[in-house]
This record gives structure tokens, sequence and C-alpha cells, in this order.
């Protein structure tokens, strides 16, 4: 399985929500692979998951894609609220 985190510029705050991600993954107990991009690069990435900011996260569903919504980029809990139900 592949995360994508996306952002409006790829730079920091999408690393640290990458971090937050893979804290998530490992308080449940899950593996993946996880990555940060940008919003146009994420576009044309391949991933099972996007994950990001609500304000932006709207420009990226397609219908094909599978989005997470997060409020608070930073809440763990949130995060592993979102992520769940999508992890096999």
């Amino acid at each position: 399985m592949k995360i994508m985190v996306v952002c409006g510029n790829g730079l920091g705050s999408s690393f640290i929500m990458e971090l937050n991600v893979k804290k998530a993954l490992k308080e449940l107990g899950k593996t993946a692979e996880v990555g940060h991009t940008d919003l146009t690069s994420a576009k044309s990435e391949q991933a099972d998951i996007f994950i990001g900011a609500a304000d932006i996260m709207s420009q990226l569903d397609d219908g094909n894609r599978t989005i997470v919504n997060l409020e608070n980029m930073m809440s763990i809990p949130e995060i592993k609220s979102k992520l769940e139900p999508h992890l096999v």
C-alpha cells in the first residue's frame, strides 16, 4: 500500500504530515509506503490513498482516488481515525 501526503507546495508541512502518518500507522500496527508531494505533482502520482488538508484535497478528488481530508494535520488521533477505514 502506498500513501501520498499532499500539501500546497510539497515542502515542510507535507514532510511533517508524512512523519505523523508514519507514527499513526505504527500505532495502528500497519505498514505502508509513505511519501509526500505538492498538489500539482500529486495529480500525476499513483497511490492507494492521498491524504492532506481538507482545503486543498478537493482539487485532487476526481472520483477515482481515495482521498482522506484532514482538519488538523498535526493530530495523530485524527489521522488514525480517518486512515484506519482505508487500511487492509
